[in-house]
């Protein structure tokens, strides 16, 4: 009878999760499955720790800080964490819910580099107007360096983050009106590796 018990509460939490991968939707995790490069089993795996460090099933921009802060922890991960955080949230709601995580996940650890760059060049566009403005990059690169800490190497301070921004952004103006288009972005990055490397896109979010 007890073994019965035991069996009839395992199924439910089977469903629970079923139920939860996306808040509203019984198929969830299937829906999660076609529009993510995730298997189910990864998605469920993910889904746990997900439940696990954030029991309500969403994190806020301040949780989101303290998990990011823990992977740097020679620098402040804060601002950065914060621009990252605005590319996850899709619905400007201030909260990430576990769809939008595993969304912005699959994005990065395994979307193609046209899908790569657009991820970043949405980080980069803080105001969301279409183009990237020098001010707009020098925020982003400074995060990046507060957040590298003092293991950045060389070492960086706030004058060579400056030289540092004029130099990428000469290379991705093309047609010098001040700002950098999405063409311009995704051109300049396609057609020099170093630029990527330098702007470190990848190497500060996973």
């Amino acid at each position: 009878m007890d073994d019965s018990v035991e069996d009839n509460e395992q199924d439910h939490d089977i469903d629970d999760l079923e139920m939860q991968v996306v808040r509203y939707k019984p198929e969830g995790i299937d829906v999660l499955c076609r529009n993510t490069k995730f298997s189910r089993k990864e998605l469920q795996i993910m889904y746990r720790g997900f439940k696990q460090e954030c029991p309500t099933g969403i994190v806020n921009e301040d949780t989101f800080k303290e998990i990011y802060g823990q992977f740097f922890p020679h620098g402040d991960a804060s601002d950065y964490a914060h621009y990252v955080f605005k590319t996850f949230d899709h619905d400007n709601n201030g909260s990430v819910s576990f769809e939008e995580f595993v969304m912005g996940l699959s994005v990065l650890s395994r979307g193609s580099l046209q899908d790569r760059l657009q991820w970043a060049f949405n980080l980069y566009d803080i105001n969301g107007d279409g183009i990237i403005t020098k001010d707009e990059m020098l925020d982003i690169v400074s995060a990046i360096y507060d957040m590298m800490g003092r293991y950045t190497e060389p070492m960086i301070d706030d004058s060579s983050a400056k030289e540092h921004v004029e130099r990428i952004f000469k290379k991705m103006d093309m047609n010098r009106d001040g700002v950098i288009s999405l063409e311009e972005f995704m051109d300049t990055c396609r057609r020099d590796e170093n630029i990527t490397k330098g702007m470190a896109i990848f190497d500060t979010v996973l």
